[in-house]
């Protein structure tokens, strides 16, 4: 199987696919004027304390205050440890994959031992990191847990911690990467051994860690600028980004089609991954590179709701502001031997479509798949399993419950940046993102209505109704003898008047 990794880059936007066997698998976007800000690193100001919350606004220098948990606190080491070691019989394992990109103090969050006015208080300064970007009407998230990724390593100044990615099967590789982080690295510092280390040599793992102290050095000698909120660290760009968690050796080729960004990612590899440096590629061709690979038509897809599978069923996605609701129809597939047969290869291949759509999209939040009703306990057993075994495969941390009786799975999905569809889409300005509009004849009899209400107040014999083309077509048609029974009630004469420029459902009531 070909694992290639599509960089599009021009001066507005830079786009990133990972596709797999043709497939599209990983997709990200980054525009000049609405760069992300997950990972960057801010000098900022409690602006309030919500008790009843537990949770503080932090002034960071953005549009929105940024939200700040008390399980994202950072007091003092001493305290932290306290709170690590109340929490430890509970302790998860550290040594996930999710650790690689979220801060590993995740696994201690359990009912924090203190209260958030009694760590924060108004006008204090403090050093946050965004963990997750600004979603929709939210303000971004941030934790003072700073972490700094590098290729092979995750730097956690604030911990005390060893930990290796659960990627990482070997216990012999385990046990060797464990035993030389813990003898080379500085006492009190905590470091994540990412996946890409596995196989690596004590001098680049050594390398590596002293750039990213050096790094946690000048942003800790940065705190004292007098200006705040002020940006202390920004994170890679996200064509850097991509090569540093996406270029593993499972990756057979780098294509990009931007000279600039083409040197730029270079210079990266051959610092962290010279190994990786042949596998690079400068696109040349007059053809878009996305075009050439199918890259665009995947992205026309992730932004309709009807996905169509190979069998002819289909599933539908729907967003809304409390969750993603996913559901499974036969649709024109109807199955050759049974009913049961029918619904369980329908469910079966929306399984694979379903974790495939989570992962290109970015959904997260809580999600709601409905199934096709299955009578029989192993084939709702069947699914369930197949649904967690397609999951495996996502970066993003995932937890699927047990199909309940009505066919329903439930489940979530760790976001920290928004979907496509909210990227690349808006809300429509005709339904305001409704995504209905009112019926035709539903506006009529409004129109009625607001006549019958404004009539007495007309002095004139006539009045004007102003309406969208479609909108006059049926007044002065199918309703044409209720505008006669209005003339005769309001005693005065009614002129329709189409009107281009008005939306379907707007109309004006005058007297010319």
């Amino acid at each position: 199987m070909s694992t290639e990794l599509v960089i599009n880059s021009r001066p507005y936007e830079t786009r990133v696919a990972l596709v797999e066997n043709g497939v599209v698998t990983e997709y990200q976007v980054e525009r000049s004027k609405e760069q992300e800000i997950s990972g960057n690193i801010y000098y900022g100001r409690i602006i309030r304390v919500l008790p009843g919350m537990q949770a503080a606004f932090v002034d960071i220098g953005l549009q929105k205050a940024a939200f700040l948990y008390v399980s994202d606190v950072y007091d003092n080491l001493r305290e932290f440890e306290l709170m690590m070691l109340a929490a430890r019989e509970e302790e998860e394992d550290l040594e996930s994959e999710s650790c690689e990109k979220e801060s590993s103090v995740e696994a201690f969050r359990r009912e924090p031992r203190f209260q958030i006015q009694d760590l924060l208080h108004e006008g204090q300064e403090v050093m946050v990191q965004v963990s997750k970007e600004p979603l929709g009407s939210k303000g971004a998230r941030v934790t003072t847990h700073i972490s700094l990724p590098g290729r092979n390593l995750v730097l956690m100044p604030m911990m005390d911690h060893v930990g290796v990615s659960r990627r990482i099967e070997d216990e012999t590789e385990r046990k060797r990467l464990r035993d030389m982080m813990l003898a080379m690295r500085p006492e009190g510092t905590g470091f994540i051994l990412r996946t890409a280390a596995e196989g690596e040599d004590e001098a680049k793992i050594m390398a590596e860690m002293e750039f990213l102290l050096k790094l946690w050095e000048s942003i800790q000698e940065k705190k004292r600028a007098p200006k705040v909120p002020f940006l202390v660290h920004r994170d890679l760009n996200i064509a850097l980004r991509a090569v540093r968690d996406l270029f593993t050796k499972e990756v057979d080729r780098l294509i990009i089609d931007s000279w600039e960004e083409y040197e730029a990612v270079l210079d990266f590899i051959q610092t962290f991954m010279p190994s990786l440096a042949p596998a690079v590629e400068l696109y040349t061709d007059p053809e878009s590179i996305f075009d050439r690979y199918g890259i665009e038509m995947e992205i026309y897809r992730a932004l309709r709701k009807k996905v169509w599978l190979k069998s002819g069923g289909y599933i539908v996605i729907e967003m809304t502001e409390a969750l993603v609701s996913i559901d499974v129809n036969t649709g024109r597939y109807v199955g050759k031997r049974n009913l049961e047969e029918t619904i369980i290869k329908t469910n079966l291949e929306a399984v694979k479509e379903i974790a495939y759509q989570l992962r290109l999209r970015n959904l997260g939040g809580l999600i709601v798949i409905d199934f096709i009703d299955m009578e029989r306990e192993s084939d709702r057993e069947k699914v369930f399993s197949s649904l967690k075994e397609a999951l495996h495969k996502d970066k993003s941390k995932t937890h699927v419950l047990r199909m309940s009786e009505l066919g329903l799975i439930e489940m979530t999905r760790k976001r920290t940046r928004e979907n496509i569809n909210r990227f690349l889409s808006e809300p429509c300005f005709y339904c305001e993102g409704e995504g209905l509009l009112k019926s035709k004849r539903a506006i009529c009899y409004e129109i009625f209505r607001n006549i019958e209400r404004e009539a007495p107040e007309i002095k004139e014999n006539s009045l004007h109704v102003r309406v969208h083309p479609e909108i006059s077509n049926m007044l002065l048609d199918e309703e044409n003898q209720h505008i006669e029974f209005l003339e005769r009630k309001i005693n005065k004469s009614i002129v329709i008047k189409s009107s281009e420029n008005l939306h379907l459902e707007q109309f004006q009531i005058k007297t010319n």
